[in-house]
């Protein structure tokens, strides 16, 4: 079993936090779902959040979706100009028998503009 890191990010809408929560869940939920993993899987998340986000932390949501005995922490990405606002970002460390080219990062909505290069 190799340790792998996968990546993910979301765009919200609006700075809320039932909306965070809520696309945070989806978010996890698709990186778990595109890589075949369950909360086992799981080693440890990092959740950035970029400057103009202050509703909640995103690791309420891995909480509610009952990712609970997993390392968790949030940061706050760096405030650069022109930057896609309102965005959350997670990088998860997981245990997997896939190939690292064969891992799944997961940029949803808006988001996937941010990383062109990877097919989503």
């Amino acid at each position: 079993m190799a340790v792998r890191a996968v990546r993910g990010a979301v765009q919200l809408e609006r700075d809320d936090a039932g909306h965070m929560s809520e696309q945070v869940e989806a978010l996890l939920t698709a990186v778990l779902e595109r890589n075949g993993l369950t909360a086992d899987d799981l080693i440890s998340i990092w959740f950035t959040a970029t400057p103009d986000l202050h509703s909640d932390f995103p690791a309420v949501a891995a909480r509610r979706l009952g990712i609970v005995d997993v390392p968790l922490i949030c940061a706050q990405e760096l405030d650069i100009e022109g930057a896609m606002p309102r965005v959350v970002r997670v990088l998860a460390h997981i245990e997997t028998d896939r190939p690292r080219a064969a891992v799944t990062h997961v940029y949803l909505g808006a988001a996937a503009a941010l990383r062109k290069d990877i097919a989503q």
